[in-house]
């Protein structure tokens, strides 16, 4: 009798540790598809960048200095491994902080602002940001779901023997990107 206990407490904990391994996955597969998700967006901006580049480089030729921080921003954010990912969203909050400064360069240039073909990508890469952001917060929410399921009795016991660490959230590098942006006309 106490054999058959003991042998339904074993398959027991056995149950309960698959249980908690394959919910560990797929919140960790989660995460990862929304960083992809965040990923695809960041691609889509960077295809977008060099159009509204030449764009501006039509009307404003001599704010080259402008141009070449974002396209160098750019560059950089493509550079960077996906494996690494703090560097990889401190290389894209560099790329969103650069890219502020062509929208404050289209305000020196009103014939610039009017030019159907900016319009078009500006209005382009707002969604795309817009879509990046949301993609961020997708993807904060399911670390954030992962991370909590991981610190959580009795998942921290054995999350942690099976190998399984915290993920780091999307964060602004940098406290002047928590500023407001100042619009002088």
């Amino acid at each position: 009798m106490i054999s058959w206990i003991i042998l339904g407490l074993v398959i027991l904990i056995v149950l309960i540790i698959i249980g908690l391994y394959n919910g560990l996955i797929r919140l960790k597969n989660r995460v990862a598809e929304a960083y992809s998700d965040m990923d695809v967006q960041m691609k889509r901006r960077y295809d977008l960048i060099p159009n509204l580049v030449e764009t501006v480089k039509g009307y404003a030729a001599h704010e080259r200095e402008t141009l070449e921080k974002v396209v160098a921003a750019r560059s950089q954010a493509m550079n960077t491994s996906g494996a690494d990912v703090e560097k990889k969203l401190a290389a894209e909050n560099n790329l969103s902080s650069t890219l502020k400064s062509i929208f404050a360069l289209a305000e020196s240039y009103p014939d610039l602002k009017a030019n159907q073909n900016f319009l078009e990508l500006q209005r382009e890469l707002t969604d795309t940001e817009d879509k990046i952001m949301a993609s961020r917060r997708f993807y904060n929410g399911n670390v954030r779901d992962f991370n909590t399921k991981l610190q959580v009795f009795p998942t921290n016991i054995f999350g942690k023997m099976l190998g399984f660490t915290e993920f780091k959230f999307f964060e602004v590098a940098e406290a002047k990107e928590k500023e407001p942006v100042a619009v002088k006309f």
